[in-house]
């Protein structure tokens, strides 16, 4: 890995939240900085939920390439953008923003992408229109990891949430292929299912647990947990101790981030194990 020097023409861009100290973005981008010795800086950028519009609006003025955006900004860009692409508009969110040649604002979601590509790399033998998967949750990362599967052609999405009336507004949104199962009725939502994804924040590190019943769910099945802090959740190592494929969130992190790198800096990062392992020494 080359050291990194920094130019009067260094290329900029950073991540925008808030607060924004948790972001593990930085040291990501970091890496493959370093690693392709580029002339480029990715910086922690703490704005305001009220200074949304000012700072982003900033970016052309200021000569950044463009940013990401973290909680609690992602809903919020999508009226501060000059143009979004069409995933951005079904996901509901802006986590990349790229600035064009004439100083306009692209929001796009990279979520899906990195969702998908993460299983793809650590789920080879997975295949989207095999059977149907289960996805825990109806939020907004529910959204994106909903959008990725579908495109892919998961022939039905089984959402199952605490409070049934949210997953109902995706049923309704995304079509016939999208259905909803009550909690608690894991025979149900588990039937032939090749894959579980949670996309809820239970499990997840000061959070409360995840309580849920894995019997039903076949031994063949993937389960993916998309947080990733702890690594192994709960639920990815009791899956893992009944001889289930298990699959963790950092992966998705780590690919979502390739995209707007790409625009930003020219360069087509790859996720590797190097990687991973820096990213969690942070």
């Amino acid at each position: 890995m080359t050291d990194q020097i920094l130019t009067g023409k260094t290329k900029l861009a950073g991540v925008m939240g808030w607060p924004v100290t948790h972001s593990k973005s930085p040291r990501l981008h970091g890496f493959w900085l370093r690693k392709h010795g580029l002339d480029g800086a990715y910086l922690p950028l703490a704005v305001h939920p009220d200074n949304l519009g000012a700072a982003l609006s900033a970016l052309p003025k200021l000569g950044f390439r463009g940013c990401n955006l973290t909680i609690p900004h992602k809903e919020a860009a999508l009226n501060l953008c000059d143009r979004l692409d069409p995933l951005a508009r079904r996901i509901g969110a802006v986590n990349t923003v790229v600035v064009d040649a004439e100083g306009h604002l692209v929001g796009s979601n990279t979520d899906a992408f990195g969702f998908i590509s993460n299983l793809k790399q650590n789920a080879p033998a997975w295949r989207a229109g095999a059977a149907p998967t289960c996805v825990l949750g109806a939020g907004g990362a529910a959204r994106a990891v909903l959008v990725g599967l579908l495109d892919e052609g998961v022939p039905e999405v089984r959402i199952v949430n605490r409070t049934a009336a949210r997953a109902a507004v995706l049923a309704d949104e995304f079509g016939n292929r999208v259905r909803v199962v009550p909690w608690g009725d894991w025979r149900t939502a588990f039937a032939d299912c090749d894959l579980l994804v949670n996309s809820t924040a239970l499990g997840m590190q000061d959070q409360p647990p995840l309580e849920i019943d894995l019997a039903a769910l076949p031994s063949t099945a993937t389960v993916n947990d998309i947080v990733y802090a702890p690594l192994e959740t709960a639920m990815l190592a009791a899956a893992r101790m009944r001889g289930n494929g298990i699959v963790d969130g950092l992966g998705m992190l780590l690919h979502q981030a390739r995209p707007g790198f790409a625009s930003w800096f020219g360069v087509e990062p790859e996720v590797t194990e190097d990687l991973r392992a820096f990213v969690l020494g942070g």
